[in-house]
């Protein structure tokens, strides 16, 4: 059971009683009359062929209250849509799959391509973005969960309260970041939220100075979580990365955007666990690695926007302040795990943070070379303005592709 603190900027909504699922779907169920209420689901084909997706669309089918579903899918050719489409179907609530590798969803992209504002990288955030925009075509919900499909752990519990802030009508959340303890097989997880963003977001407050938005930062529990909920009129005005940055960049848009009492983070399960990273130690363009730059490039260019310079004699000094501030933290989880009869294994964690202060300086350098360096995907408002009609023949491309393939 958690406790009730709160800390820093942003509200948190912990899990004091083990509610019951049944209680918070009823609830959710009246509230949808006012507010309804979709799940986007971005996916891989592997995750279908996985074991994670079954489990978690078995659940999915029990919930009472969503109007949509909303899948992204990636890495499909025409067999494994189809495929999808019937892996999917076992779904009672209206769905619909974005087949983004398929040609009508292909011939938008190359029309945005050519207007510069496709996504320019592959990947979860351009999957998102896209779903995004459907759900703003198709105007079936109010309120919108997302979380990723390869949770190991999945119940209904997670989406019900992952959604409910942002669906009860009294709540004036316009957004909700989950958060959770990464715990499984006997050890914590999640070593770049523990080893990398919190002592890194720590070194920054002492390097550049206190700042409201590393303030803001700082308050989330786990920034790194890919699951959150939404607002419909969020979809409007966001900017996402494309790149690992993806979380980082949605926490900053909701900073741009909203006010901090319009935004909260929730405690939305016990345990979780999901397809693990591999480190990649030797390789800066995979696994935990990239991931570490790209979202430490992605800090620095919100610092930039706020009139912050940097040097490289400002990375040197953070990157020394990051690595003694990381190492203690090794110590306080390991200590943490101890107690709670858990493992962690400091030469790994001590081979993580090495790696980690090597890429912040890589990320400080390709921030220098790169000042004009846009990994955003422009927001649904500016793309709607260079072409009206493009929300309407995407919702229409997603329609004729289940209606052709559909079997």
């Amino acid at each position: 059971m958690a406790d009730f603190y709160q800390n820093g900027v942003v509200t948190t909504l912990h899990n004091l009683d083990e509610r019951p699922i049944e209680d918070l779907e009823e609830e959710l169920l009246s509230f949808s009359r006012k507010r309804p209420m979709a799940v986007l689901l971005p996916s891989l084909f592997s995750e279908l062929e996985g074991p994670a997706l079954s489990n978690i669309i078995q659940n999915i089918a029990q919930v009472p209250y969503l109007s949509q579903i909303v899948i992204g899918l990636d890495r499909a050719d025409q067999a494994q849509y189809q495929y999808a489409l019937k892996f999917f179907d076992t779904l009672p609530q209206h769905h619909r799959i974005l087949w983004n590798d398929g040609p009508r969803l292909k011939a938008i992209d190359a029309e945005l391509a050519e207007l510069g504002l496709a996504p320019k990288e592959l990947g979860k955030g351009r999957n998102v973005w896209y779903c995004m925009g459907y759900i703003l075509a198709s105007g079936k919900a109010e309120s919108v969960a997302l979380h990723d499909c390869d949770i190991l752990t999945y119940d209904r519990h997670l989406l019900a309260r992952l959604i409910y802030p942002v669906a009860n009508p009294n709540f004036n959340y316009e957004f909700c970041k989950g958060y959770y303890a990464r715990v499984a097989d006997g050890k914590i997880n999640g070593r770049v939220s523990r080893l990398l963003v919190t002592p890194l977001l720590r070194a920054l407050k002492r390097i550049v100075g206190e700042s409201e938005y590393l303030e803001f930062m700082d308050s989330f529990r786990y920034p790194l979580a890919g699951e959150f909920s939404f607002r419909r009129d969020v979809l409007n005005d966001i900017r996402i990365p494309s790149d690992w940055g993806l979380e980082i960049g949605v926490l900053s848009e909701m900073h741009r955007n909203y006010s901090h009492n319009r935004l909260c983070q929730v405690d939305i399960a016990k345990t979780y666990d999901h397809k693990h990273q591999d480190l990649s130690l030797h390789n800066d363009q995979g696994g935990l690695s990239k991931m570490s730059i790209d979202i430490t490039k992605a800090l620095f260019r919100k610092l930039a926007t706020q009139g912050q310079t940097f040097s490289s004699e400002t990375f040197r000094s953070l990157k020394a302040t990051y690595f003694r501030i990381a190492l203690d933290f090794i110590e306080t989880y390991h200590n943490d795990a101890v107690m709670n009869g858990l493992k962690l294994d400091i030469h790994n964690e001590e081979k993580a943070v090495e790696m980690f202060a090597q890429n912040i300086m890589k990320a400080g350098q390709s921030f220098l070379d790169n000042p004009m360096e846009t990994p955003f995907i422009p927001s649904w408002n500016r793309v709607v303005s260079a072409a009206p009609d493009i929300l309407e023949r995407l919702k229409n491309a997603v329609e004729e592709d289940y209606l052709e393939f559909r079997g």
